[in-house]
């Protein structure tokens, strides 16, 4: 929040994708110009995962400067993009799957234009009551 009380741009898009339960990223590059029919049609026929899910998916294409994002709010598709003015997204040159699995701080990482490999998944600790 600023000092008028208003959400700021950046935290706006922060808690747009602050409870997607699961994010997949695609690992092939994809035509930059494809939209909700032909990304929804990847999701189904790439991923084999349901795009209406409420999982986000995230696409890049070919030149790593433009990244999508894929996902069922509610009652519709969204689709998020951004482009970068200068440099490429951190991506490996080659994958051995159709997707990964990314944490939110690893997509936060992705989409702020950082290396999000290098950040690790929260390890799961288990409990028992005495």
């Amino acid at each position: 929040m600023d000092a008028s009380g208003r959400i700021s741009k950046g935290a706006r898009v922060n808690m747009l994708f602050s409870n997607a339960a699961q994010v997949y990223l695609a690992t092939g590059p994809i035509d930059g110009r494809k939209s909700f029919n032909a990304l929804g049609a990847l999701v189904t026929n790439t991923l084999k995962e349901n795009p209406l899910s409420g999982r986000l998916f995230v696409f890049y294409n070919k030149k790593r400067d433009l990244l999508k994002l894929l996902y069922w709010d509610k009652n519709g598709l969204c689709l998020w993009q951004k482009r970068l003015a200068k440099g490429r997204f951190v991506m490996p040159r080659e994958f051995s799957v159709a997707s990964l699995e990314l944490t939110y701080c690893q997509l936060k990482g992705l989409t702020e234009g950082i290396d999000w490999q290098k950040i690790e998944k929260p390890k799961e600790l288990t409990y028992t009551l005495m």
